[in-house]
């Protein structure tokens, strides 16, 4: 299905979207890959090329828009058009909101989470509508349903949520698809190491390691595929996590114990 289609990943250097772009490669598809980390986004860059697949790629920062603009440029110019855009990058935080020391990292946040996504949609929505192609935001259960600790980080989740409800609007009768990609904790991500602490840096390599209950990448890029195949608007990975939007409507206290007792389990492992 997506054999020589272009799809146009964020946050490639690592992670979820270093593993979407090499399966997306397997499936015969070019590339045009964007992140912060140089060396990483080679590295994935090396390996979808050693599929076969053409590949662009971009160094920059998506919370800047002429960094995104000069991306989706160079993609179209290199590969002649875009037919779907997954945007992967992403920061977290893990701090008590009334022990943050430095307040800024809730602007660093937004400007990543929430306006790098508006930045990079605003500049590939025109070829998206000339391929009626896809647009997929991997945002996070999160972006429903609140969790100690990450304050910042699940109001900007809560942004993008927003964001793509009034554009699916917009979009009926384009041929253009949103999906949101809700996903519980990803295991093999450097999400958590690279977090915001209360002192406003990254956590580091001290950061814990997630519990077994997190899902590989492997797992959420093979649902993600298989949703954007059939055109979901929406995908909560793992499924059992399901009904937790719908038991947050009937009787939040319990679903406020579950997370509680899902980031205890964090912390613990």
């Amino acid at each position: 299905m997506y054999a020589d289609k272009v799809v146009a990943i964020t946050g490639a250097s690592s992670g979820l979207g270093a593993t979407l772009a090499q399966r997306f490669a397997e499936e015969g598809a070019d590339l045009a890959l964007f992140a912060l980390d140089e060396e990483g986004l080679l590295e994935t860059a090396g390996l979808c090329r050693a599929l076969g697949r053409n590949v662009v790629t971009s160094t920059g920062d998506v919370g800047k828009p002429e960094d995104c603009e000069k991306w989706v440029d160079a993609s179209v110019a290199g590969l002649g058009k875009i037919d779907c855009l997954i945007a992967c990058a992403g920061i977290s935080m893990w701090a008590k909101f009334e022990e943050v020391e430095d307040v800024s990292i809730f602007r660093r946040l937004m400007d990543t989470n929430y306006l790098g996504i508006v930045h990079c949609v605003y500049y590939a929505l025109p070829h998206i509508k000339t391929c009626k192609g896809q647009i997929v935001a991997i945002s996070s259960i999160q972006g429903k349903i609140g969790v100690p600790l990450h304050t910042g980080y699940v109001a900007s989740k809560h942004a993008v949520q927003g964001f793509f409800e009034s554009l699916r609007t917009e979009l009926v009768g384009t041929g253009v698809d949103v999906l949101t990609v809700l996903p519980h904790w990803l295991r093999g991500t450097n999400l958590r190491k690279a977090a915001f602490g209360k002192h406003g840096g990254a956590l580091g390599s001290s950061s814990r390691k997630h519990s077994k209950e997190s899902v590989t990448l492997d797992d959420a890029s093979e649902a993600i595929i298989k949703a954007m195949k059939k055109r979901q608007r929406e995908l909560i990975i793992p499924f059992k996590l399901r009904f937790l939007p719908w038991l947050h409507l009937i009787n939040p206290k319990i679903v406020e114990y579950l997370v509680r007792r899902g980031v205890d389990k964090e912390d613990e492992a």
